[in-house]
């Protein structure tokens, strides 16, 4: 049974929607105002909209007006129907797009598909040159340890503390990566045909896992900034949950990716709640925690009331260098010899050299964050400049923290810039890669982890590669 859009809520996020010429018919305004909203991912992809007549009831409409709708979204490919079931929401099959200029001789393109940091190299060398001197003391042993090293899970389990987090040594397990820590628990906590509830838009590797786990993610659309303060739709959160039987619940509170958002505290204790209620087990990615740029946020999400069973995933390679692959999984010591045992079919521990090397980074914590969180600001504000001054249609709500930002572009073509901008000597990433089966058409995400003249000629390749692009179509326009 398809999750169904309810006629309220759908009232709700259309927002002013109403033509103000009357030579625009009402039904393709609201056709478009539709359209939009499954382009934006603010519509998932699969679920049903309303009856004809809830709809028509909630906006004051005549039913003709809102069959007339949803007969022009089933004409272009917005909604798809099935013989005795509600219509769904779908992507229509845009065509590709040729004849893309070639890419200026001599120009490597700049790749900005990746929002993860460099070394800080002094930082670094130093810890892993600690870790040479300690290594020493692990030769007597076999060197295998599922949950990790008893110094890093300790130094790790002192970070949360002084966060607000009261958190034992028995309560972390060590991982190679937090990838590798959310497939441990997708492969522990859900079955094949689960549903999972995620953000929507999120991160695309976490999506991957959940596929390849064969459970369903369910996506929950955040809201734009522009009309709520509050991100996350937790009414919308609780529904799917309940809608779905969902047995588990992945957010990215802090920071979030690709938005940048962050979960306002009593948001964090109601998200908690919810999942207390409806017993699904709720999985928070912290893995950007520590790159706050403006003001840290809020108190972990497993400090709220009755957080004893939130699960909180972090990593050591969005804070210190992505080729760092070391995280980490705080949960109940019961969960964690679950995941223990489940972790040999995979891997049998993370690498002792890396896990002593960051427990060195994790000890000296604020000396190493607080001047990458200098580079990360001016490489913030050099691009938010820069597609001020290039792209000024593009809008983009700046970021309070994290790696990058989430632009929206006028019309709906990212899945065709992403394709001939390497022509033009810069890669990116689509939109539709951090949604659930597409939709983002309209967004691109953009990391500032380059440097501020890199950010900028990124920014211009970009714009050269947008310009070619029909909105109408997608294609690229023919060059003369």
């Amino acid at each position: 049974m398809a999750r169904v859009v309810g006629a309220s809520t759908l009232a709700r996020d259309l927002g002013q929607w109403r033509p103000t010429s009357r030579h625009r018919p009402v039904y393709r305004a609201l056709a478009d105002a539709i359209r939009l909203l499954v382009n934006d991912g603010r519509i998932p992809l699969g679920v049903a909209l309303p009856s004809e007549r809830d709809l028509a009831g909630v906006l004051e409409l005549s039913r003709t007006t809102v069959t007339n709708t949803y007969a022009a979204l089933r004409e272009e490919g917005y909604l798809q129907s099935r013989q005795g079931s509600r219509s769904t929401v779908a992507l229509p099959t845009r065509p590709g797009g040729a004849g893309s200029p070639p890419r200026p001789a001599g120009a490597a393109a700049i790749d900005m598909t990746h929002a993860a940091v460099t070394a800080p190299p002094e930082e670094v060398t130093r810890a892993y040159a600690a870790a040479l001197q300690a290594l020493p003391a692990y030769y007597s042993g076999h060197g295998i340890d599922p949950v990790g090293l008893t110094v890093l899970r300790r130094a790790i389990a002192r970070r949360y503390r002084d966060r607000g987090l009261p958190t034992e040594v028995d309560q972390i397990m060590v991982t190679s990566g937090a990838q590798q820590a959310w497939r441990l628990l997708l492969e522990v906590l859900a079955s094949p045909g689960d549903r999972v509830v995620v953000d929507h838009p999120t991160y695309p590797n976490a999506l991957e896992a959940i596929r390849r786990t064969a459970a369903r993610a369910v996506p929950v659309p955040l809201l734009p900034a522009e009309t709520s303060a509050a991100r996350w739709d937790l009414a919308a959160t609780g529904d799917a949950i309940r809608q779905t039987g969902a047995s588990l619940v992945y957010v990215l509170p802090d920071f979030h990716n690709p938005t940048g958002a962050v979960m306002r505290a009593d948001d964090r204790a109601e998200l908690v709640s919810i999942a207390h209620r409806t017993g699904a087990t709720l999985v928070v990615d912290e893995s950007m925690a520590d790159l706050w740029l403006d003001e840290p946020p809020p108190p972990p999400v497993a400090a709220a009331p009755h957080g004893h069973g939130v699960v909180t995933v972090g990593s050591a390679s969005k804070s210190y260098w992505g080729g760092l692959r070391v995280g980490w999984i705080r949960a109940s010591p019961t969960l964690i010899s679950r995941l223990a045992t489940s972790r040999a079919a995979e891997d049998i521990g993370t690498p002792i050299m890396d896990q002593l090397a960051c427990g060195e980074l994790v000890a000296r914590h604020d000396d190493v964050l607080t001047p990458r969180r200098d580079v990360l600001r001016r490489g913030r504000d050099a691009l938010l400049t820069a597609v001020a001054e290039v792209l000024p249609e593009w809008r983009v709500d700046p970021p309070p923290g994290g790696l990058s930002m989430w632009l929206r572009m006028p019309e709906p073509v990212s899945t065709a810039l992403a394709a001939v901008a390497p022509a033009h000597g810069v890669v990116v990433a689509a939109g539709p890669r951090f949604g659930v089966e597409g939709a983002f058409e309209h967004h691109v995400r953009l990391p500032f982890t380059e440097s501020g003249d890199r950010l900028r000629t990124a920014v211009e390749r970009l714009a050269s590669a947008y310009r070619t692009l029909d909105p109408h179509t997608g294609t690229t326009r023919m060059v003369l």
